[in-house]
């Protein structure tokens, strides 16, 4: 698969991709006799991860380095959970702050929704008294 279906396929530009690549946040992609990026199933497995990853706000140097630690095998197996674990708390507190203000959100909306059907009420009530 060519790096502009691949970006398609994840609904990313060409260029993010070869960003990352060059970032390190994915391993260098096969490339074909041409020296075009030729990706495999391993590949197309790194793109989704870490675009899920960057989408949940995940930071480039954590994930280089996660991926930097997968190259070199098992031996790193503990190092790259704790940049997960790490990660995991991140997210678990950004998700913490985003519920306070939806549900903050929430209240004010229920107090516009209350406020304007007291004004509707008061222009009918005027309107027909």
């Amino acid at each position: 698969m060519n790096i502009s279906e691949v970006a398609a396929k994840f609904e990313m530009t060409p260029a993010t991709i070869r960003y990352y690549e060059k970032q390190g946040l994915i391993p260098p992609i096969t490339r074909n006799a041409s020296g075009v990026r030729d990706f495999q199933e391993e590949d197309l497995n790194w793109v989704e991860f870490i675009k899920c990853m960057r989408d949940s706000g995940l930071s480039i140097d954590s994930l280089a380095q996660y991926s930097k630690l997968y190259q070199q095998g098992d031996s790193t197996l503990i190092e790259r959970k704790k940049i997960l674990i790490d990660e995991y708390q991140k997210l678990l507190e950004k998700q913490r702050l985003i519920n306070g203000t939806v549900a903050r959100l929430e209240t004010k909306l229920d107090n516009y929704d209350h406020m304007i059907q007291e004004c509707q009420q008061q222009i009918f009530s005027t309107t027909y008294n």
